[in-house]
């Protein structure tokens, strides 16, 4: 089985090229076929002529003539004529290519089969032809370029050039092909990411368009319907509110003092959910990007959890500013610590350190940790763990908070096993 590239426009490619390669062989391959016999016909006819013509002038000629004849010849048509010797050192005449054996066949049927053939003749390189006068035999050498002038291999050169100037035309019409498969597969990524790309160009094949306008319009929707659940979970939240403070009243005025202490957990406990949705259904791109100083946003993101956590150890490293949504990362931020301080068992270190292109915000905890499989379920909305983490009150959209916020500022959250029990959550940005 032939290994294929993996990417559709190399697969594309080489097709293209393979097909232009194949039918450019096979054009060369039928051309010399059909030309084969009819330039084999050709060369023969002439190798006859010219050695008929010259039997005939030096037979007319008087012989003290000859010699002049000979000079005449061997310097207007560049032939030669030598008596034939037993001592002659002769190079065979190839029979390779095809036209050659043919030729010298064509050759024989008039001249005699007792024509002779060579490449070379005393170290003189020539088409070099035997014939008789008389007892006697002769050697005439031809120039070669007068018979070998096979059409195929002038052919072959042009084929080359010929494909040389496709393969650009060839990688066009590939790219022509893959680029709009390439821009539908970035949007449909985008979209089950939760991000909503800019609308794909309707323009192009008919099924293209069609694969297009669907992407367009499935995006649409769904970020129609993000927008009114975003509106539903905020208004909901938000009347939650009054009759929540009503309860916290009623609460405090209680003379019981194990139920008011009961009901004011409780009131706290729903605030916090509540609170969580209105940050979650709020998270949205309104916030301006702006070049923070991270060192000092972590520091006064960290600064409210200190008294909370048994131990919070910053270690912060001096990275350079870059751009992001700073209120969305103090959230993103304030909710990784949160969840460290409650499921985490409280020992947190918070660290940030410059990595390649990227600056890396790491909050670790040593608490139970997240089972590896649940790392990428964890972070989606609604998502609570039944696991000594899980806290059965919360909303689940504390990691998917901070994986929308990540998002919204060009980054990527990822969860990992902490070495030394727990886990690592880490805000990966770039720094352009």
């Amino acid at each position: 089985m032939i290994d294929l590239p993996g990417s559709l426009l190399a697969r594309s490619f080489l097709l293209i090229v393979v097909l232009i390669v194949l039918s450019l062989a096979t054009s060369v391959v039928i051309f010399r076929h059909v030309q084969q016999e009819p330039h084999a016909k050709q060369m023969a006819q002439l190798v006859v002529s010219v050695v008929n013509l010259t039997r005939a002038a030096v037979l007319s000629a008087a012989p003290e003539w000859r010699s002049a004849l000979l000079a005449e010849l061997a310097g207007s048509e560049g032939l030669r004529l030598h008596m034939a010797d037993d001592s002659d050192v002769l190079k065979p005449l190839p029979e390779q290519p095809a036209e050659m054996s043919l030729m010298m066949e064509k050759v024989r049927e008039s001249l005699g089969s007792e024509t002779r053939f060579a490449a070379e003749r005393n170290g003189e390189e020539a088409l070099w032809v035997s014939f008789f006068i008389g007892h006697e035999e002769f050697w005439i050498a031809l120039p070669k370029d007068r018979v070998e002038n096979p059409v195929y291999e002038v052919l072959f050169p042009w084929s080359l050039l010929v494909l040389v100037l496709a393969l650009p035309g060839a990688y066009f019409t590939a790219h022509q092909i893959t680029r709009p498969l390439e821009k539908i597969a970035q949007a449909a990524l985008q979209v089950g990411q939760g991000t909503w790309p800019e609308p794909l160009p309707e323009s192009g094949a008919q099924e293209i368009v069609t694969v297009s306008r669907a992407i367009n319009q499935m995006s649409a929707d769904l970020a129609a319907n993000e927008r009114e659940r975003a509106l539903v979970l905020a208004g909901i939240s938000h009347d939650l509110r009054t009759p929540l403070a009503r309860v916290r009243i009623a609460a405090e005025l209680s003379a019981d003092e194990s139920l008011r202490e009961g009901l004011a957990a409780d009131v706290e406990q729903m605030d916090a959910v509540i609170q969580q949705f209105l940050d979650y259904a709020r998270l949205d791109e309104s916030e301006a990007m702006l070049q923070a100083d991270m060192k000092s946003l972590v520091q006064e993101a960290a600064q409210q959890f200190s008294a909370q956590a048994k131990s919070l150890t910053l270690d912060l490293d001096d990275v350079p500013s870059i751009p992001v949504r700073p209120l969305l990362l103090k959230r993103a931020l304030s909710n990784l610590l949160d969840n460290a301080i409650k499921h985490g068992g409280g020992e947190i270190t918070v660290q940030l350190r410059r990595e390649e292109d990227n600056i890396v915000l790491t909050v670790a905890d040593r608490g139970t940790g997240i089972p590896s499989s649940q790392h990428a379920m964890v972070k989606r909305p609604f998502v609570r763990l039944e696991s000594a983490r899980s806290n059965s009150t919360g909303s689940g959209l504390g990691l998917a908070i901070v994986e929308r916020a990540a998002r919204l500022n060009d980054g990527e959250l990822i969860l990992a096993d902490n070495a030394a029990g727990g886990l690592v959550a880490k805000l990966v940005l770039p720094c352009t």
